[in-house]
């Protein structure tokens, strides 16, 4: 049997084994750094078909596998995302996300001693608010990789894709309480936040294209007979790069200072969650993921999508070595993301077969990088060029 058809077959073989771990997750939801049964059943598995583990490696809840043959070659890292949404559980679908890289993290063990180098299967937990790749990025996970992969599920087979900056920013008001019916005794936290939530909505006219406003009153009073000495308000901060997303608040913040002043009370500011930057794409990684789906007789692959309408940890890992997240379809473009519907798409049969194809796709490009260290040099070529001009 060739590599390659060892790579294919391994796959579809142990299919239903990935399933099984797919289903688990599925029925056993676990929000952002509470996912501890999760990276148990994944380390676990991965242990037992010979990778070196880690658990809660940089973070409580992430791990990581390692597959050392010990001759000189490159270092490939495979990410597995697992965190659910409250109530709607993987909506996301990150337990397609790890059964892809656990399938193909075991597939690409089968055949790297051919060649050489270090696989590494790393499990990023958080990634919808606390971005555990950007703890780990900032660990230094990533700085002696060479590339780094992973497949997202959704309505559409893709390439990768840029997402916006983020930068999530809380403000608290701090006024006086006073009776309603002697407001002139105190001074409305509310009412500044009202006031501010109003004045920075107003910002989006003059932002640039594809930036992004977005808030919510946390906190706004208890009763409605007294003056709320606290408010507070959470805000995202998106743009297509950071440097904007922190000038956007800097101006909120001037604003919110002006409001203040105006209602005679204070405020203060803080990062409530992880930011997360924007993501480098690598467009030859991106043709590399193309050609290897084409071999598999995927169609309607979507090329780049230039156009950044969301935020992803992954940007963190882009910074720091040539990556990609690319996409499979596993449902129809009436199945929105964060859903129930999208949840339940990870185990249908569409499911499995995204899985399969997703794992063999990053599987042969893999390949690829091993057998051809030309190509790897071309692509880490491309990533030290993007970086210089940024």
């Amino acid at each position: 049997m060739s590599v390659k058809e060892t790579l294919l077959t391994t796959i579809e073989k142990k299919i239903d084994t990935y399933m099984q771990l797919v289903q688990t997750m599925y029925d056993n939801p676990e929000i952002g750094n509470e996912e501890f049964e999760t990276m148990k059943l994944l380390v676990d598995y991965l242990d037992s078909v010979g990778f070196q583990t880690t658990s809660g490696y940089v973070v409580p809840t992430g791990f990581l596998g390692e597959y050392d043959t010990g001759k000189a070659g490159p270092t490939i890292a495979v990410m597995c995302e697992y965190d659910a949404l409250p109530e709607i559980g993987h909506g996301c679908g990150h337990n397609l996300i790890a059964g892809i890289g656990v399938a193909t993290g075991e597939a690409v063990k089968e055949i790297i001693d051919h060649f050489g180098g270090k696989l590494l299967v790393v499990g990023t937990p958080a990634e919808e608010n606390f971005g555990g790749k950007v703890s780990m990025a900032e660990a230094g996970v990533f700085d002696q990789v060479d590339a780094a992969l992973m497949v997202h599920p959704g309505s559409q087979n893709g390439v990768g894709k840029r997402t916006t900056a983020l930068n999530p920013i809380k403000f608290e008001f701090f006024g006086k309480n006073a009776h309603g019916c002697q407001p002139e005794l105190g001074a409305s936290a509310l009412d500044a936040a009202v006031m501010s939530y109003l004045q920075i909505n107003l910002l989006r006219q003059f932002a640039a294209p594809h930036t992004y406003i977005h808030g919510v009153i946390k906190d706004g009073g208890a009763a409605a007979n007294v003056i709320p000495s606290y408010a507070s308000l959470e805000y995202y901060f998106r743009a297509p790069m950071m440097g904007y997303a922190k000038e956007i608040t800097e101006k909120a913040v001037r604003a919110v200072d002006g409001v203040c002043l105006a209602n005679n009370v204070t405020f203060k500011t803080s990062v409530y969650e992880c930011p997360y930057e924007d993501t480098i794409i690598n467009y030859k990684l991106a043709d590399l993921l193309t050609e290897k789906y084409t071999e598999l007789g995927l169609t309607d692959i979507q090329p780049v999508d230039e156009v950044a309408t969301d935020s992803s940890d992954v940007g963190a890992v882009s910074y720091r070595c040539p990556t990609i997240q690319g996409h499979i379809k596993i449902c129809g473009p009436e199945v929105g993301a964060h859903t129930r519907e999208m949840a339940a798409a990870t185990i249908s049969p569409a499911g499995k077969n995204g899985l399969i194809k997703a794992a063999q796709g990053l599987s042969l490009a893999i390949l690829e990088l091993l057998e051809n260290p030309e190509t790897l040099a071309e692509i880490k070529a491309e990533f030290e060029e993007t970086m210089m001009n940024l």
